[in-house]
């Protein structure tokens, strides 16, 4: 099965308004703080910062940014562009589903003025809808091959799906250990503020730490199950999961360079120091999956299993061998797209 073109370009447009609206509300955060540096502190979590208004955006929106702006330019030309769909639906659903209830519920009260806190939830239900029509359009966009040329899902190579699956797996395994930890440290009562975000200092677009976490391990655990198996589906949910650990990793090592962390890490609690080195650790793992997922993938053949061309078909000729001819190498390919 392919994906055909009207599904390519109606996911192509939705990723665009996606990466519109959260550009549009990080530049609104810009344009309120006085120095743009701030900004990356609080994304960091490193304090308030003074501003005329509160921020309303989190770490998660420039990686969200990056995704749907990735997606967007790719998916017209990508051989597995339904999963890459898939995979950025998936995400923003996982990211923006819980300002549903955290938007209007009491205890953001005060936080924000009234009518930003609107704006924000009118926001999310719109962010939510493109989603939801992203997955959907990924599910139902696939037709039959049109030619012998025609753009067919890839799936990892095997060192590749073993990478990633190694990688993945190992970050899936460690978030959700610190979640069974926080989980035993804070009691049910406090476990389950941490989740839906309830008494939890965040900007408006924010998302409940537990949640976040929760979500990290489903995408890491699919995506490392998905490459074990070689599905298509894997390179691109792998490399939307090896985006946040990055981005997590990013923001932990910052800060860790600014309050010289590093220098003085046998000063640090214990908690501490295996958080600050699982952050690290997301922050490796997640950018060697990135450029191992980002690979091209191999085509399966009818007739050859995962690898090779079909017997008795043969392959399609290539540029300058006609007649069984030896002509000059064909172009080089484009690069690999999600």
């Amino acid at each position: 099965m392919i994906f055909t073109r009207g599904a390519r370009i109606t996911g192509a447009v939705l990723c665009a308004a996606l990466a519109a609206v959260t550009a549009a509300w990080i530049v609104r955060d810009l344009l309120e703080t006085e120095r743009p540096v701030d900004l990356w502190w609080f994304w960091a979590g490193q304090g308030e910062i003074r501003a005329a208004s509160p921020p309303v955006t989190s770490l998660l929106d420039p990686v969200l940014l990056a995704v749907h702006t990735v997606v967007a330019v790719t998916v017209m030309r990508s051989a597995v562009a339904a999963s890459a769909l898939f995979a950025a639906g998936a995400l923003t659903l996982a990211v923006r589903l819980p300002g549903l209830w955290v938007l209007g519920s009491s205890w953001m009260d005060g936080r924000a003025p009234d009518d930003l806190r609107t704006r924000a939830l009118l926001c999310a239900f719109g962010v939510l809808a493109a989603a939801v029509v992203l997955i959907v359009t990924a599910l139902a966009g696939r037709g039959v091959p049109d030619s012998a040329y025609a753009l067919t899902p890839t799936r990892p190579a095997q060192g590749v799906a073993v990478t990633a699956f190694l990688l993945l797996g190992a970050a899936a395994g460690i978030w959700a250990a610190w979640e069974v930890y926080w989980g035993q440290r804070l009691g049910l009562d406090a476990y389950l503020d941490r989740v839906t975000g309830e008494s939890v200092l965040m900007p408006l677009l924010g998302t409940p730490p537990g949640w976040l976490n929760a979500a990290i391990v489903l995408l890491c655990l699919a995506a490392a199950v998905g490459a074990l198996f070689g599905t298509p589906f894997s390179r691109p949910l792998g490399m939307v999961a090896a985006a946040l650990l990055t981005g997590l990793g990013g923001a932990a090592l910052a800060t860790a360079l600014r309050y010289e962390q590093l220098d003085r890490f046998g000063e640090l609690t214990t908690v501490e120091q295996l958080s600050l080195a699982s952050l690290l650790f997301g922050l490796g793992a997640g950018t060697l999956a990135l450029f191992a997922l980002a690979r091209r993938g191999e085509e399966d053949m009818p007739g050859a299993g995962a690898h090779g061309p079909a017997w008795g078909r043969p392959e399609p000729q290539r540029y300058g061998q006609g007649g069984g001819g030896f002509g000059p190498p064909p172009p080089s390919s484009p690069p690999p797209g999600w």
